[in-house]
């Protein structure tokens, strides 16, 4: 008994030790997959098709090629998919805590990635194209045509990088977007000049909304990579071969043909892929034209300039939108104590509604959803946004530090003659500035971190840039600390004026 109590545990520790290695051709292990975990993969369905979306007729799954790729390479296991919902610019990081085991969603191949990921090999090339209205198509076609003029595009994209060496040798303006949906809808109202993306997204977009034109010869190539943890080699590998294998039977073909991706220059890419011998491991499939990682000091070095004018950016658009509200502020909180009964009504449901609305919806109604109204520059809208929001939370204090000062005190003033304004101005005003200076402290401080949202209307703030170089250098450590100190050198010499006016307006 002894004998065949050993046996049997021998038996479930082997089977509990491992999962059975690959197989090297990509097709399913022979354990079932329901005996072995899912397959962890992260994306975005934000991105939207064809790479990952939400199924209209069930929004709990995803569909897209990136999510039937992930299929593949999960039947290639012998395992089950399991997708994750992942910011785009968190999928890296995620992979690297072990969130989950592949990120795939439209990643773009870039040698950091090769030092800090087990890379796949590149599984689909792609074109970075410019788009143009229709008026300008036949004088521009290169960013040397664009001197002087607004090119959108995604942030921390290779895209983005090309922009950003545009900008010192033709003179563009680089438009940074969180998505790939408003650069196009801007293009087409005017707020911008020229987009520059991914074909496969420019195409998309001329599908959906139209109104521009594609300039057909590619101003670059780049390609589609998976990325794994580094030190996850034997998945890395098993990954290449089931895509290899399902380039060589033609499964990967189709699965493009079905999402509208497939052309002959896509076709001339795989055979040329195939007929190349594999790729050793760790060895980056990065284009010869590109550049070597640069050292975190030589990172540092160059995109520190960019944080500080990010950083002037973020300041002067505090300050703007607090005396905004400021100015706000005051009004609405006047009018509520003093104004007529449908006055304050009124005021009242601003007040409500802006507290009660998130301040993001609130940047995407007053810049995209107003547009056909008013067009209003990024910069103007995102003080205002930000101004008029802040200017509810503001009227509130200001309110509550006027009906703080004592009814007797009023009572007395009137008594002596003074008019309302007068009382205001040298009795109810100041001693209610007094109360409210702290709380003005602090929704300042909160201004100045709430600024970092208006990223998502084209305003490249100091947040914004911290996370562009951040994906380029591949870790936040650097970038944000540097970020962190930058806010607590903007925010904290104006908590020491507030407390030397606090001493010294104290009541003794």
């Amino acid at each position: 008994m002894r004998m065949l109590s050993l046996a049997a545990l021998c038996v479930v520790a082997g089977s509990c030790s491992g999962s059975p290695p690959a197989v090297p051709d990509g097709r399913a292990a022979a354990t079932p997959s329901a005996e072995r975990p899912p397959l962890r993969w992260g994306g975005d369905a934000e991105g939207g098709a064809p790479f990952v979306e939400a199924d209209a007729a069930d929004p709990a799954r995803v569909r897209g090629f990136d999510v039937e790729i992930a299929s593949m390479i999960a039947q290639g296991l012998g395992r089950t998919p399991q997708f994750v919902q992942v910011a785009w610019a968190s999928i890296e990081p995620s992979v690297a805590r072990g969130d989950v085991a592949i990120g795939m969603s439209g990643l773009e191949d870039r040698p950091v990635l090769h030092t800090r990921f087990a890379v796949s090999l590149p599984y689909y090339e792609f074109r970075e194209v410019l788009a143009v209205r229709a008026a300008d198509s036949a004088r521009v076609h290169t960013l040397a045509d664009l001197r002087g003029r607004r090119v959108a595009t995604l942030g921390a994209t290779m895209a983005w990088e090309m922009l950003l060496v545009a900008q010192r040798t033709h003179g563009v303006v680089p438009v940074s977007y969180d998505d790939d949906v408003h650069p196009y809808s801007d293009l087409v109202s005017g707020r911008v000049d020229a987009v520059l993306l991914d074909h496969v997204l420019a195409e998309r977009s001329l599908r959906r909304i139209g109104g521009f034109v594609i300039q057909p010869a590619p101003l670059a190539r780049g390609h589609y990579v998976a990325v794994m943890a580094a030190g996850d080699t034997a998945l890395r590998d098993s990954v290449n071969a089931t895509l290899r294998a399902r380039m060589r039977d033609g499964s990967l073909e189709r699965v493009f043909r079905t999402w509208n991706v497939w052309d002959a220059q896509q076709a001339q890419y795989q055979q040329r892929l195939l007929a190349d011998a594999p790729t050793p491991a760790g060895t980056p499939t990065a284009t010869p034209t590109e550049v070597p990682t640069p050292t975190a000091a030589a990172s540092m070095a160059t995109y520190l300039p960019a944080l500080l004018r990010a950083a002037a950016i973020t300041l002067l658009l505090s300050l703007l939108a607090m005396a905004l509200a400021v100015t706000m502020g005051v009004l609405v909180a006047a009018g509520r104590v003093y104004g007529a009964r449908p006055l304050r009504l009124l005021l009242t449901v601003y007040v409500e509604v802006i507290r009660g609305t998130p301040v993001l919806l609130q940047l995407f109604v007053l810049y995209y959803g107003l547009s056909d109204v008013v067009r209003l520059p990024a910069f103007a809208a995102a003080v205002i946004g930000l101004g008029l929001n802040y200017a509810a939370y503001e009227s509130e204090i200001y309110r509550a530090a006027l009906e703080a000062i004592p009814a007797l005190q009023l009572e007395a003033a009137r008594t002596l003659g003074l008019s309302e304004l007068q009382i205001l101005r040298l009795v109810r005003g100041p001693q209610a500035l007094r109360l409210a200076l702290a709380p003005m402290t602090n929704d300042f401080v909160a201004l100045l971190k709430d600024s970092s949202l208006v990223s998502v209307i084209t305003v490249v703030e100091l947040t914004k840039q911290t996370a562009i170089y951040a994906t380029n250098a591949g870790s936040w450590a650097i970038p944000g600390a540097l970020c962190a100190l930058v806010y607590l050198a903007m925010s904290l010499p104006l908590s020491h004026l507030a407390q030397r006016l606090e001493r010294r307006w104290r009541v003794t």
